[in-house]
């Protein structure tokens, strides 16, 4: 193996990540554009013609799942969470290396929280149906269990990246 070799492999799983972060983006754009078609629906149909559809309200729990789920993890990739960054700025160099490994990883413990218990909870509520829909009751649980596994995914590049040798950092 030569030794530019590995560092391809760490620009190629960048690419990866960064097409992996634009599908994901697209995906809560979609939604939220989904979110409007349908409240927009259930206005005029409830105020015009007068026949409120009952699909509306779990439908648009799930889009406002979904996009808000792939909103979080697309802010993890970009590092647009919430964070004291003004406060990291002025750490020692090495206190700020080590804040910038341990952060990811808090943020990938609570994603791994978050897919966890919302893959649970969405295979617990398969057999019941949605009021109004013929969905699982728990179908928004499973948009935030794929989020959390994508902020799990993203946070642990985001910690490969934090702890490269200070050498390589033009290079990403």
């Amino acid at each position: 193996m030569t030794e530019s070799n590995p560092r391809s492999t760490p620009a190629g799983l960048q690419r990866a990540l960064e097409a992996l972060a634009t599908a994901v983006i697209h995906v809560a754009v979609v939604a939220l554009l989904g979110l409007v078609v349908v409240q927009g629906w259930q206005v005029f149909a409830r105020y015009v013609i007068n026949d409120s559809p009952s699909w509306t309200e779990p439908v648009t729990l799930l889009l406002l799942s979904t996009a808000m789920s792939m909103g979080a993890a697309a802010g993890v990739h970009t590092n647009r969470h919430f964070g004291f960054f003004l406060l990291a700025d002025h750490l020692h160099p090495l206190a700020r290396r080590a804040v910038d490994a341990v952060v990811p990883l808090v943020v990938a413990a609570i994603g791994a929280v978050i897919a966890w218990w919302g893959w649970a909870l969405w295979i617990d509520g398969l057999h019941i149906k949605a009021a109004g829909a013929n969905l699982p009751q728990s179908v928004n649980y499973l948009p935030l269990s794929v989020g959390g596994a994508l902020m799990v995914v993203f946070a642990l590049n985001r910690l490969l990246l934090a702890l490269q040798p200070a050498a390589l950092e033009g290079d990403r």
